[in-house]
């Protein structure tokens, strides 16, 4: 690894915790513009599409709902099968990127979750019907999986079409106005053609995950990606990176310059919407999510999550947003402070929702 050979600072789990919350600007609302901010901090995951709206909201000065609308139906967000074959905002470069970072590894998992029934089933072909039925335009996901049947494929060949053929959800599906994100274009009929990459996209795809998440272990870029660490390490090797310790003293890897605040730094209240990439398996070293309350935030054999709110850069509680109001329901017992303040922040809350 190309980083020099300096003594190694060990850092804490605390360390960690407000290094990423400052990367994902949990620790101050940020004045970067949209696209710049998806970029900082790995994009958005959005199997609920209000969870964008949400998260850019904890994360950014002054959000407003019809700010991430626009920008896609400008054409600047697009929003489509990503990192571990799940949903996720991005803009349109790092989009480009990570499609072609995770391309085979999506295939590879895709194909073996369903080698009985989908073995012989031949993908560049769906593909090819798939790209004629878009020929003309955006068409919906129901529309799209019958015209298959009627070409004579099963079932089973809607759900991985879009990893032989790049496919984005376009507006107005996947709003807060329309959250049923089923209405799908050609990728590169909504964003222009574009080259595929591999190595580039995995350099890159690393850089966004250390940006947003770091300092880590190649293990949770890894899991974060959807990547074999075989296909990680070479990559990284040729990257000016910092080294750190974690308190077991496993290897953490970084980027220059990359921020570290004093784990003594204040963490605000905030709130979190559900699955968002923070609180995943891949940071855990953080203990954003302590692992006591994991299972009360994701139910794995739904799979289901839940909206979250932070005291002190930790998960303490769950919220909901009814009859005009965001109701709370904290894991313990909060100090009066912290009570205040998470009313303070839900009555905000309550407000963007109205608004």
């Amino acid at each position: 690894m190309n980083d020099g050979r300096m003594a190694e600072r060990t850092l804490t789990e605390r360390d960690l915790n407000r290094a990423l919350l400052a990367r994902q600007l949990l620790l101050e609302r940020s004045d970067l513009s949209l696209n710049k901010a998806l970029e900082r901090i790995g994009g958005l995951q959005t199997q609920y599409a209000p969870s964008a709206y949400i998260g850019l909201w904890a994360r950014l000065r002054d959000f407003r709902k019809e700010t991430l609308t626009q920008a896609l139906e400008k054409r600047r967000i697009v929003q489509a099968t990503m990192m571990r074959i799940t949903i996720h905002m991005a803009t349109v470069p790092d989009y480009k990127l990570f499609s072609a970072a995770t391309r085979k590894s999506r295939r590879k998992a895709w194909l073996a979750y369903h080698r009985r029934h989908a073995g012989d089933l031949d993908m560049p072909a769906v593909a090819r019907s798939v790209r004629k039925h878009l020929a003309d335009g955006p068409r919906k996901q129901a529309e799209l999986a019958a015209l298959l049947e009627s070409d004579g494929f099963p079932r089973i060949a809607w759900s991985g079409a879009g990893l032989w053929v790049d496919l984005v959800r376009v507006p107005p599906s996947g709003t807060w106005a329309k959250r049923r994100a089923d209405l799908y274009s050609l990728a590169e009929d909504w964003i222009g053609a574009y080259q595929d990459d591999e190595r580039a996209g995995i350099e890159h795809l690393a850089r966004r995950y250390l940006s947003g998440f770091g300092p880590a272990p190649v293990t949770d870029i890894a899991n974060w990606a959807g990547l074999q660490v075989t296909a990680l390490r070479p990559v990284i090797a040729d990257m000016k990176l910092r080294r750190f310790k974690d308190a077991k003293g496993g290897e953490l890897i970084d980027l220059p310059r990359a921020p570290l605040p004093d784990a003594d730094t204040p963490a605000p209240v905030r709130f979190l919407p559900t699955w968002d990439a923070s609180l995943l398996v891949h940071a855990r070293r953080t203990q954003l999510l302590p692992e006591a309350y994991r299972p009360r935030v994701f139910d794995t054999k739904t799979p289901h999550s839940v909206p979250t709110f932070l005291i002190d850069g930790r998960v303490a509680g769950t919220w909901r947003y009814e009859k005009e109001r965001v109701k709370v329901s904290p894991f313990g017992r909060l100090s009066p402070s912290a009570r205040g303040q998470l009313e303070d922040e839900a009555d905000r809350l309550a407000a963007f929702h109205a608004d």
